[in-house]
């Protein structure tokens, strides 16, 4: 006699069940990094700020000018790699609803495992269930 928990195999309805949830979660946390990766616009504008009126008085030298592109550089830096992460994370959502690209969603479930700690989960989560042999069946991948 089996012990019921033993059994780990899983019906193609629940995997299929699984792999919709993780992207409705992919698709909430591409929305809220898109969202949170926004905040750097305000460095981006006070830097834009800083130079125009370091410009505008000559006597302040040109440390206004460095300071503010600096604040620009940055905060554009910082914004473009959030909206890249956000753009990884909605074709993640996306490729796991629609079963493509199993690498590719797992190379993202590994990279947002380091987003402390929806990331850690959500990509444990990613990984334990593309790692199933009847999930990778579901990609085409075995």
């Amino acid at each position: 006699m089996t012990h019921p928990m033993a059994e780990t195999s899983q019906s193609p309805n629940e995997d299929e069940y699984h792999l919709k949830l993780l992207s409705i979660f992919y698709y909430i946390v591409a929305g809220l990094t898109a969202l949170i990766g926004c905040f750097p616009i305000i460095h981006v504008l006070f830097g834009l700020a800083m130079i125009v009126v370091g410009a505008a008085e000559h006597r302040a030298g040109p440390l206004p000018i460095l300071g503010g592109m600096l604040f620009t550089l940055i905060g554009g830096v910082v914004f473009v790699i959030f909206q890249a992460v956000a753009v990884c994370l909605l074709l993640t959502g996306r490729f796991l609803q629609s079963h493509r690209h199993h690498t590719f969603c797992l190379v993202i479930a590994v990279i947002i495992c380091f987003s402390f700690p929806i990331g850690t989960v959500l990509g444990v989560f990613t990984i334990l269930v593309l790692v199933r042999p009847e999930v990778r069946t579901l990609f085409g991948t075995d």
